[in-house]
């Protein structure tokens, strides 16, 4: 389990990481967002000793990653997907990794083979795509078979048939018990992978809920009806309180409604519903909520005003789809 009380970092003037505690807990995939400049990176890096806090602690099942012998056994990390001597080839890169923490040599091969790089395993790095980086990377994340694991963008440069390859690994290595933590700006690939997210802001921590209880609590809910006796539903959902409001493609919504009471309150009245279904903000429209507060930097509108941000486990690959 990977734990943080306190954790502070300065740069200077800078305050890049302001007093974060939390949890990462096991057996479910924890999504780690934040806007540019929130302190994501500097986070990460404290917890794998590349940067030293200047004040609290962050641990590793109880210790500091630099009192682990043998770390990869603990933690195996992807942060930045090019971190590889461009002479070495993908199998003498992992093979120095393995040998640095005391694993068997066959465990270089069987990641290699896992990734999808047995093919290129004995070509020079420098040859290599974004996308072979990233399963390189995530080779070298697995190459100890630890029980926890912490991305930094893992989806970065691959092609559609690895998104879903590594969506599909960190799930199976969560289901297996494994800690996985993960950091991405995808929130559509993050509201299909995570279980749980961390959030913060400004180096401060924003939200540590599950993604379901993110989504409800920064998202307004309604209940979308269809019927052909508009009229008659109006008037029925005055009696009790609650406003449909008309929707462009003749639908109407019902915020802050309950999908049961408005079914059963048609039912009562006689009236017929072609459309009853919830709405639900998405965890894009959820965490640009939470996050309005904290963007670092705004987009201009054209008029050169900035707004508000409110506003498969082994599937099959082959490196030439990703060299382009």
């Amino acid at each position: 389990m990977i734990e943080l009380h306190e954790l502070t970092k300065r740069y200077g003037e800078t305050l890049a990481v302001d007093g974060l505690s939390f949890q990462v807990p096991q057996g479910v995939v924890t999504g780690f967002l934040g806007p540019n400049g929130a302190g994501k990176s500097t986070t990460m890096r404290m917890i794998l000793d590349l940067d030293r806090p200047t004040a609290g602690r962050v641990t590793i099942d109880g210790k500091r990653y630099g009192q682990l012998s043998e770390p990869l056994k603990y933690i195996g990390a992807l942060l930045e997907a090019k971190a590889v001597h461009p002479g070495r080839t993908a199998y003498d890169h992992l093979l120095w990794l393995a040998q640095s923490n005391r694993i068997p040599r066959r465990r270089v091969d069987e990641v290699l083979s896992l990734v999808g790089l047995g093919s290129v395993a004995r070509k020079r790095s420098r040859g290599f795509s974004l996308g072979m980086s990233q399963r390189l990377g995530i080779a070298s994340a697995l190459l100890g078979d630890p029980e926890i694991l912490m991305f930094d963008e893992p989806v970065n440069g691959l092609d559609p048939e690895g998104i879903l390859w590594i969506r599909n690994l960190m799930k199976r290595l969560a289901a297996e018990g494994r800690t996985v933590f993960v950091s991405s700006h995808l929130m559509s690939e993050m509201a299909l992978t995570a279980d749980h997210l961390v959030v913060i802001g400004k180096g401060r921590l924003l939200s540590d809920l599950s993604m379901a209880e993110f989504i409800k609590q920064n998202s307004r809910s309604a209940v979308r009806v269809r019927t052909p006796h508009v009229e008659q539903l109006l008037t029925a959902l005055s009696g009790t309180g609650l406003r449909a409001e008309a929707r462009p493609d003749g639908s109407y919504e019902i915020e802050d409604g309950d999908l049961a009471h408005v079914g059963d309150l048609a039912a009562a009245h006689g009236i017929t519903l072609h459309e009853l279904s919830p709405q639900q903000a998405s965890l894009e429209e959820a965490f640009m909520q939470m996050t309005a507060d904290s963007v670092e930097y705004h987009a201009g509108d054209g008029d050169g005003e900035g707004r508000d941000a409110a506003g498969a486990w082994g599937a099959a690959w082959h490196p030439e789809k990703e060299k382009n």
